[in-house]
């Protein structure tokens, strides 16, 4: 009997979700960078179990939100996690125990009151979750069952796995267990199809993550890259134009660097994995804008799935 669903991966910004989302569809649908906080609207990947469709939702890092953007990425993550059929809290080990040593680095104290604030806000709705721990490689076993039952005491958790999403280690077994939690019924999406993410998102999404790579020391989350145009060409090319848009004119020479060559880097790394994505050619074309008011704009938020009026 064929099943299906949505299951929501929620966690602390950092916490592996993107490259948890890969492993289990086996294919790149959720970028991911060294930056906290890069996936800012919920990426379905599909991911075939035997004879289960589990439809993922890679939701935004639950965090402190600070501004408009954050509210809006926060509350996608608790929507996603509502409208899911089972939700898997991805915690990372690592930084969950560093939090508690002394002279705790602050990302590690912050990713540990992620933590909290999530676990109240499932005992607030009243939800159950599959607990992951993740990052779990060089970590001594009592170490981690200690770590593991004062969070399963917390009363929010139905079952605990412990995995590594960067060498797929558990995985398969918390793909086993979301196989068996979505119900029964007939397929969501067409057996070819890994992620409904519309064409014009990924590829935007690709030149951020590309944008990240490069200027991730010198640009905060000041950017934002929006496709303007997205054409099939007779030949069986693709040609897109996408605007950068950062926030003061002190970042555009950052991101079009000396002469253009950190843009015209950015647009050849981004072309390469659109050409292997969307196996064919493809013209990619950048233009970088200053915008001080992006990320306070309506039509921003609604392209990428966001809520704007939290």
């Amino acid at each position: 009997m064929s099943r299906a669903g949505f299951v929501a991966i929620i966690g602390a910004p950092n916490a592996g979700k993107s490259t948890l989302t890969n492993r289990l569809v086996g294919a790149k649908v959720s970028i991911v960078t060294q930056k906290v906080q890069t996936t800012r609207f919920p990426v379905r990947g599909v991911a075939i179990e035997g004879e289960s469709q589990v439809v993922l939702l890679d939701t935004p890092g639950i965090f402190t939100p600070r501004r408009r953007l954050d509210r809006a990425m926060v509350r996608s993550a608790w929507g996603g996690a509502e409208e899911a059929d089972a939700v898997v809290h991805l915690v990372d080990v690592q930084a969950e125990l560093a939090a508690a040593e002394p002279g705790a680095k602050s990302a590690d104290k912050r990713s540990a009151a992620d933590v909290a604030s999530i676990i109240e806000g499932l005992k607030g709705a009243g939800k159950t979750a599959i607990l992951a721990l993740n990052k779990i490689d060089g970590v001594k076993r009592e170490r981690l069952l200690a770590l593991s039952q004062r969070l399963f005491d917390t009363g929010v958790y139905s079952e605990v796995f412990m995995i590594s999403a960067a060498d797929g280690s558990g995985v398969g077994d918390l793909k086993r267990r979301m196989g068996e939690l979505v119900p029964e019924g007939p397929w969501l999406y067409p057996e070819e199809q890994t992620a409904d993410l519309p064409a014009r998102l990924l590829a935007a999404e690709i030149t951020r993550e590309k944008l990240y790579l490069r200027v991730h020391e010198e640009l905060p989350y000041a950017a934002a890259v929006d496709t303007t145009a997205f054409e099939e060409r007779k030949d069986g090319s693709v040609r897109i134009e996408q605007t950068i848009y950062v926030q003061r004119e002190s970042q555009k020479p950052i991101v079009l660097g000396k002469n253009g060559q950190t843009l015209k880097w950015i647009g050849q790394k981004a072309r390469e994995e659109l050409k292997d994505l969307f196996d064919r050619e493809v013209h990619l074309f950048l233009l970088v804008k200053v915008d001080e008011a992006w990320a306070d704009k309506r039509e921003f938020y609604g392209d990428v799935g966001l809520d704007f009026d939290v």
